[in-house]
């Protein structure tokens, strides 16, 4: 069997290992010109930390990425709502890594090559369509650097791991039209600051109109995301990806939000370069697999970034088609399986990440009690917090208990 991966992001590398372990052959096809190590920073919560440790990836993960110790909600005071240990703190046989996206995709780049060999990525090679009957598939793909045609490409299975604004995507469901815009954006950058908290905790303030959310991911430097809402009539904007963003337009918003374990405005301000991000998805979609074509990650679930989620689940894709792969010796019965496995809790996610996913603790008690409280109980209970947190972990597949009866 052979697999052609279209979409050379953590989704695709990590599909690509997962298959090259299996004994299956593959070849990547990246879009853009040159691998680039682009992002801010993300979380990897302990299923995907699972998978990319059975992969052989735990060494130069430790190495590269901060383990998480600690998850907390605060007001937009800076008073404490929740909190709760995290990875192995918490009792997983995993960690929760925080870690710059730029070097865990470098991390995967690098094992990639090695095992599957130098010429294993193809750069320059932008989907263009694909022909996919019951006994192979041919991508057609174009420079678009150059705008010249590329050859032709047949395997046994084509993945369309290309993101949110996948190709693969917009041939199967060509009426969908662009991703759904919250009315919420981002601004998302890495400042050199000192820790705080634990020096490994996770922070989220504010509410659903305003947030701001912050973490270590290399010693001495921050990730931090500033959120605000810009109303129901707020546009998509025309260019939605790596976007360099204007700190005038939202650090006024958070100039009061000096904490006394955290200076918000003294944090947006030594950052260097601020990058503005659309937050979007998609409806989840009936069906993923198409005779010998499938979806995943990003392109499969693109979902609000809550909960820590979207790597996190393009990792688990991964590691179910991977499966499913094996189990199936005929392609199309193995995507059936895989998709399966993987839509229905994906789409799960993605209509509970629409409603905050645990971050709705934040907003509860922001129209509970929008003038501050004395004492925490008397607006929201330990019990209603403990269930919150709890339900979301199984939504999203990281109930504690049941994964570590994982191998």
């Amino acid at each position: 069997m052979r697999v052609l991966i279209c979409g050379a992001g953590i989704g695709g590398l990590t599909t690509a290992l997962a298959l090259h372990q299996h004994n299956i052959e593959v070849r990547i096809f990246e879009s853009a010109d040159s691998m680039r190590a682009l992002g801010v920073g993300i979380n990897l919560l302990p299923h995907a930390v699972r998978v990319l440790t059975n992969l052989g990836l735990a060494a130069e993960l430790a190495q590269t990425a901060i383990p998480t110790a600690e998850l907390a909600y605060y007001t937009k005071r800076g008073e404490r709502i929740w909190s709760e240990p995290r990875g192995l703190a918490a009792g997983y046989r995993w960690p929760q890594y925080s870690i710059h996206r730029g070097r865990l995709l470098e991390l995967l780049w690098r094992a990639v090559t090695a095992r599957l060999g130098p010429h294993a990525i193809q750069t320059a090679h932008h989907l263009q369509s694909f022909d996919n009957d019951t006994n192979q598939v041919t991508a057609h793909f174009h420079n678009r650097h150059t705008n010249t045609p590329q050859p032709p490409q047949s395997d046994d299975i084509l993945i369309g791991a290309d993101g949110i604004h996948s190709v693969a995507r917009h041939i199967l469901y060509p009426n969908e039209g662009d991703p759904k815009f919250s009315g919420r954006l981002l601004w998302r950058a890495v400042s050199a600051a000192p820790p705080f908290l634990t020096g490994r905790s996770m922070i989220m303030a504010g509410h659903a109109d305003q947030k701001f959310v912050c973490y270590p991911i290399d010693h001495g430097l921050i990730n931090w995301i500033a959120e605000r809402n810009l109303g129901a009539n707020a546009h998509l904007p025309r260019r939605n990806w790596n976007r360099l963003g204007d700190k005038s337009s939202f650090a006024p918003e958070f100039e009061s939000w000096r904490f006394p374990f955290l200076d918000v405005p003294a944090l947006i301000a030594s950052a260097h370069e601020v990058y503005e991000f659309p937050m979007v998805d998609r409806d989840p979609v009936p069906q993923w697999s198409f005779n010998r074509v499938t979806l995943l990650g990003d392109a499969a679930h693109p979902m609000y970034p809550i909960g820590s989620n979207g790597a996190s689940q393009a990792i688990l894709d991964a590691d179910a088609l991977a499966t499913a792969l094996t189990q199936h010796p005929n392609p199309i019965e193995a995507l059936q399986t895989y998709e399966a496995a993987r839509l229905a809790p994906t789409a799960q996610i993605v209509h509970s990440n629409r409603q905050h996913g645990p971050e709705v603790v934040m907003q509860i008690v922001e129209e509970r009690a929008p003038n501050g409280f004395e004492n925490l109980h008397d607006v929201i209970a330990q019990s209603e917090l403990e269930s919150i947190a709890q339900s979301y972990k199984r939504t999203a597949g990281f109930d504690r208990d049941t994964l570590n009866q994982s191998k």
